[in-house]
């Protein structure tokens, strides 16, 4: 017999050992873990949790399982024990331990896919020098000098090629428009390198490959892995949230017009000084845009859970969370908690205008018989004192994360932002727009729309 095929009938006994140790030790009567269930042997309640549902809301697993055991409970998911947190004070606890409690767990085919050395599944010291070196490269002094620029020159000639009445994939037309700014930044790379290679002096380093060559003592599968991490990280998340954006607009006239009305000051300002480019002083005036791609993000939850594993025993809350557990904190959960946000699946950018907010539940409209609705549309129609910067907008951010958070923070937070604050602008400028056919986004667990969200345009100017 060989040593494959000894192997071979040798797995399923470890396996099944693996489990029962696991289970063994989740019976510990010394520990007090969360309630909840283990489901089958190894694949637990696996299939449960990844059965696809509306991405603007948790699913039936989670619902079923927060109302019976509550916001922390224990499960055995993707062959592991598991920990899931729909707790917005433990998820924030989870993240800011990173590295210390807990520690990035994917499953093995994600560094298969992405590379070994990629950032989404690198710890420790690996994964601060190239966090390091990614935040490096998309400094906010690179978004105001040369992405900003490079992302509004790629959202139009996407917007360009779309055709009146003839219908198309706003998701597959999203993914086109990030495709073309990863081209453009990797030709950068290129030509970079080349220049490198010929010994001509560059005064200034403006792209990552050239900083990552001078600067650091990666190896070439490393800065391989690093670059093919930053190009394709962000396609999915960044094509997603703008069609999510298109899709919760063409639903909601009022924040659709409220947006118009933003841009279309922004466009008769440049008019008088005859600028046509937007500069980064017209995108700090995107205020309302700022709380629809916030209200997009919250309801729409690209991101949905993440994975993490306890690097020690953990007590928390009366819990205890064994080393080596893994543990899900479920972005989603907290997004769409009707004890943090009023009407969790309303699309409502307005919850993100602040002074808004607390005047809305000051005396004077605490005791007033109006729906949350109702009075945002009071506020809408003639008493509405203005947006506020994306900063001062934000609730709390133990509750809003659609970004991560902690030292695994998404390096590309701020472009993703920019990508879909410059397309919206011109989006809405530019065309009027009605679903072709019924769609919705579904998380499978990743959000998708199964008929690629299609829709179907027509040029102001018509």
């Amino acid at each position: 017999m060989s040593d494959s095929e000894f192997f071979l009938l040798l797995l399923p006994f470890l396996s099944a050992l693996y489990w029962i140790l696991n289970l063994c030790r989740s019976r510990n009567p010394s520990l007090n873990l969360p309630p909840g269930k283990m489901g089958l042997p190894f694949i637990g309640e696996t299939i449960g949790y990844l059965k696809p549902y509306s991405a603007t809301t948790i699913g039936e697993f989670m619902e079923h399982h927060v109302s019976r055991y509550g916001k922390i409970f224990k499960s055995n998911l993707f062959g592991e024990p598991t920990i899931v947190s729909a707790d917005a004070g433990f998820n924030k606890f989870i993240l800011q331990n990173e590295g210390r409690l807990f520690e990035c767990s994917y499953p093995r085919s994600i560094g298969g896919i992405l590379g070994k050395w990629s950032m989404l599944v690198l710890v420790g010291d690996m994964h601060r020098d190239m966090r390091v070196i990614s935040l490096n490269f998309l400094s906010h002094a690179r978004l105001r000098t040369h992405l900003l620029n490079e992302v509004e020159k790629h959202a139009l000639l996407v917007l360009r090629s779309w055709r009146e009445n003839c219908p198309f994939s706003a998701q597959d037309e999203a993914k086109r428009s990030r495709a073309t700014i990863l081209k453009f930044i990797e030709e950068k790379m290129n030509e970079r390198l080349e220049r490198m290679k010929s010994d001509e002096n560059e005064n200034e380093e403006d792209d990552l490959l050239s900083w990552v060559l001078k600067h650091s003592n990666l190896s070439t599968e490393q800065i391989l892995d690093l670059i093919l991490s930053l190009l394709f990280a962000g396609h999915e998340t960044s094509s997603v949230s703008i069609s999510l954006a298109i899709f919760f607009l063409q639903d909601c006239p009022s924040a659709l017009e409220k947006l118009q009305e933003e841009h279309l000051m922004i466009t008769r300002a440049k008019e008088q000084s005859a600028e046509k480019e937007l500069n980064w002083e017209d995108y700090k005036k995107m205020e309302f845009t700022q709380c629809v791609i916030n209200e997009t993000l919250r309801l729409g939850n690209v991101v949905r859970f993440l994975h993490r594993k306890a690097l020690k025993d953990v007590h928390y809350e009366g819990y205890d969370i064994p080393c080596g557990w893994k543990v899900l904190p479920v972005i989603a959960a907290v997004h769409l908690d009707a004890s943090l946000f009023e009407q969790p699946h309303l699309f409502n950018p307005w919850r993100w205008q602040q002074p808004i907010v607390d005047w809305i539940r000051n005396k004077r409209f605490r005791d007033h018989p109006m729906t949350l609705d109702m009075r945002m549309l009071v506020l809408v129609n003639g008493s509405n004192r203005g947006g506020v910067s994306s900063s001062s907008a934000s609730t709390s951010s133990n509750n809003f994360m659609p970004f991560g958070g902690g030292l695994r923070l998404c390096a590309g937070s701020e472009l993703a932002k920019l990508e879909m604050a410059i397309f919206l602008h011109h989006l809405v400028l530019n065309f009027t727009w009605e679903l072709a056919d019924s769609d919705q986004a579904f998380a499978y667990p990743f959000v998708d729309f199964p008929k690629g969200l299609p829709i179907q345009v027509r040029p102001f100017h018509s």
